[in-house]
């Protein structure tokens, strides 16, 4: 954590290295390589406010502080590190910077992005950050591992991740796996895929031929697997922005079966914000500022909700390589994993955790290992921030439920721009 300073209240946007984005149409919702920890660079971007050292002859029409600024004593650093590239799978974060929700609680924040050789929940652990997004099953293993974390607002509610095949191959149902190619991105990112083969009383090792795709939909279309593991918001569209060959037009959702793992009953918890949990026990400083951290991101998420056009292009204009209309997508199916929210954004049902640890513990790879060797500790998440968090947002008018939430109609484009 860095020390607090006195300072306007500004917030500020980092984004990683323009070589990464080379990657742009092949961005997996997770990403990630285990066996990596090093934090991608960042660059920080202009502050949305004027610096308390504006040159005295600065013109008259400079944008002014903000009028409640001097309600910031001091303003807290603090840097979160993502588990992908930039993408509407963040959107909640990159609008509360925008929107300027992470300085109204006086709160100077860094995003840094992640990419393929990045694990967020050690980049927390390790010190180098101060929270971190990931889901929940790859943090638990790394917490097994000695990691010292706590999941202290679990975002999406509910698992995006599919197996997307075309309609002609028959596949709806995970025992339809048999004998075919079952394409996923390993990486932590296939325990859905094994807890859905093992449910269907099918051998992992010898019924079905499991094949590791790349991080986009390149194999499925190209026909080299039968079916290909995709998030509702990311690589389900980019088979619906491609070009049928057939008709000459893009692809359209007949085209295709789609099996929710979510639905079929093996979805595992997602997308969580992580705390380092030493200091969150013992540090109050680290606290507070885990408690606004955690309530300027739910307005953010909320601010994305009604308004997702702009958030989408809040993330386009902080650096992401996919297309406006790929954006919207996602911030569209983003908000679906999320709202409603029945017990307010970032609360953490038992249930649904329980659902989580049980198949991590359960469900064996071709090796016979299983993602968690044991339950995880209660200590492993709580809820006592995320509640006062909510309590927090409600006084500042936060609809932190969204029970009337609608998605919109998004119209996607060849290749996603």
């Amino acid at each position: 954590m860095n020390h607090p300073r006195t300072t306007t209240r500004r917030s500020r946007l980092t984004t990683a290295t323009a070589g990464l984005a080379v990657l742009a149409l092949g961005l997996a919702a997770c990403g990630g390589d285990d066996d990596a920890d090093d934090a991608a660079p960042a660059t920080e971007a202009p502050a949305p406010d004027e610096p308390d050292d504006a040159p005295d002859d600065a013109p008259d029409d400079a944008p002014d502080a903000p009028d409640d600024a001097a309600e910031c004593d001091t303003v807290d650093e603090v840097t979160l590190q993502l588990q992908w590239f930039v993408q509407a799978q963040f959107g909640g974060y990159y609008a509360a910077i925008d929107q300027g929700f992470y300085a109204d609680h006086c709160l100077d924040v860094t995003i840094s992005e992640g990419g393929v050789d990045i694990v967020p929940q050690q980049q927390l652990a390790d010190g180098a950050v101060d929270f971190a997004i990931a889901w929940v099953p790859k943090a638990l293993q790394s917490r097994e591992a000695g990691a010292d974390i706590v999941n202290i607002a679990q975002i999406f509610q509910r698992s995006g991740t599919l197996q997307v095949s075309f309609a002609e191959a028959g596949i709806t149902t995970p025992e339809d796996f048999e004998g075919k190619r079952i394409g996923n991105w390993g990486f932590g990112n296939e325990y859905e895929v094994f807890a859905a083969i093992t449910q269907a009383g099918l051998d992992p090792a010898t019924d079905v031929e499991l094949v590791q795709q790349q991080f986009d939909m390149v194999a499925l279309l190209e026909g080299d697997i039968d079916a290909a593991e995709a998030m509702t918001y990311n690589e389900y569209a980019q088979v619906l922005e491609a070009i049928n060959p057939e008709t000459g037009e893009l692809y359209q959702p007949e085209d295709f079966n789609v099996i929710s793992y979510e639905e079929v009953g093996v979805g595992m918890l997602q997308d969580a914000i992580w705390a380092d949990a030493q200091k969150l026990a013992t540090d109050d400083d680290y606290r507070g500022i885990a408690l606004r951290f955690v309530a300027a991101s739910i307005e953010g998420w909320a601010y994305c909700r009604d308004n997702p056009e702009s958030c989408a292009d809040i993330v386009t204009a902080a650096g992401s390589q996919l297309g406006q209309s790929h954006q919207l997508w996602m911030m569209n199916e983003v908000n679906k994993l999320i709202w409603p929210a029945d017990d307010g954004i970032g609360w953490i049902d038992q249930a649904a955790w329980d659902r989580t640890a049980e198949i991590a513990q359960n469900t064996a790879n071709l090796e016979g290992a299983t993602v968690l060797t044991e339950a995880p500790s209660p200590d492993a998440f709580t809820n006592d921030i995320v509640t006062e968090a909510l309590e927090m947002a409600s006084e500042r008018g936060v609809d932190t439920v969204g029970a009337g939430f609608t998605p919109i109609e998004v119209e996607l484009r060849e290749g996603g721009e």
